[in-house]
């Protein structure tokens, strides 16, 4: 297992959330350490279906990666909880903007003064046998910058492993961006990694951002190549949390949180266990790529 650190972007900072956007212009300055920099970390957990644990252990580590520097963390889907059984989600279910995961990504954003991107949690949903899967963006003074519901709901089938969301969650339906101090960050879950189309809606993002629970099955085989052609399909920065060990209801989830550059180059990843994937956006990086390679301004079809 491996922890290294990375870098990249910009844009001016701003705290709404958007469902498309214009570019951003090249070489602006991220507000961070150095000029042109902005410290992100990815943390990967195996949640349980405790949540006050679940909540600590974030806490905990969201704590080691602001001690590094981070301005910016990540926490994996599902980071809050973990069940024996599909249907165990919607007991810890809460209403939006109302309950104690929400309370604590908040608090821990204003303790902090850092961005945090809370993973997923269960929100109540039209249909009282399913829940969205909702991400929810934070900025350092513990205020909602953003909320993105999970578009894709995963179904895969291959010998005794039968996985099927849409039976316990609610499809999302809108693309969602926002403007962080280093540029626009783009929103996508888990097996939303499978469909580029989704994050050609993002737009020209400094950032996508990938919380994730992929199974060992086909995060050994997957994971990693789709992590990479994303960046290097954007020519951007990904970020991915994931869920990475064995957990209590039997589930193995592959882990290798990482962070990727726009050259699609592993810059930092952690393969099994919870711990901190740190690393420093460089804006002069994606700016390297896109003048030596611009195939994003190539671009014919929209």
């Amino acid at each position: 297992m491996s922890e290294t650190h990375v870098s990249s972007s910009s844009s001016p900072a701003t705290s709404h959330a958007s469902s498309a956007a214009a570019p951003h212009a090249a070489g602006r300055e991220l507000t961070g350490g150095a000029p042109g920099t902005f410290r992100v970390a990815a943390l990967q957990m195996v949640s349980t279906p405790d949540r006050e644990r679940n909540l600590a252990e974030a806490g905990r580590l969201i704590a080691e990666a602001a001690a590094d520097g981070a301005q910016l963390v990540l926490l994996p889907e599902y980071f809050c909880f973990m069940g024996f059984k599909d249907t165990d989600k919607l007991a810890v279910r809460e209403a939006y903007r109302d309950g104690p995961i929400q309370r604590f990504l908040a608090d821990a954003a204003r303790r902090h003064k850092l961005w945090v991107i809370g993973g997923t949690l269960p929100v109540t949903a039209p249909e009282p046998s399913r829940v969205l899967n909702t991400t929810l963006v934070f900025d350092p003074h513990g205020n909602e910058a953003a909320r993105y519901d999970k578009i894709h709901l995963f179904n895969f089938e291959k010998g005794e492993e039968s996985f099927d969301e849409a039976r316990t969650i609610c499809p999302g339906d809108e693309v969602r961006t926002f403007e962080a101090p280093f540029g626009r960050v783009g929103l996508s879950v888990c097996y939303d990694l499978r469909f580029p189309e989704l994050y050609r809606r993002m737009g020209d993002c400094t950032l996508m951002v990938v919380p994730s629970a992929f199974t060992y099955t086909t995060g050994r085989a997957h994971w990693e190549m789709l992590l990479r052609a994303r960046a290097v399909e954007n020519q951007c920065y990904v970020l991915a949390a994931a869920q990475g060990g064995k957990h209590e209801n039997g589930r193995r989830t592959w882990g290798h949180s990482m962070l990727v550059d726009p050259w699609g180059e592993i810059v930092a990843v952690r393969d099994e266990g919870a711990g901190v994937v740190a690393g420093t956006l460089e804006r002069a990086r994606i700016d390297e790529v896109r003048q030596s390679l611009p195939a994003w301004r190539h671009r014919v079809l929209s």
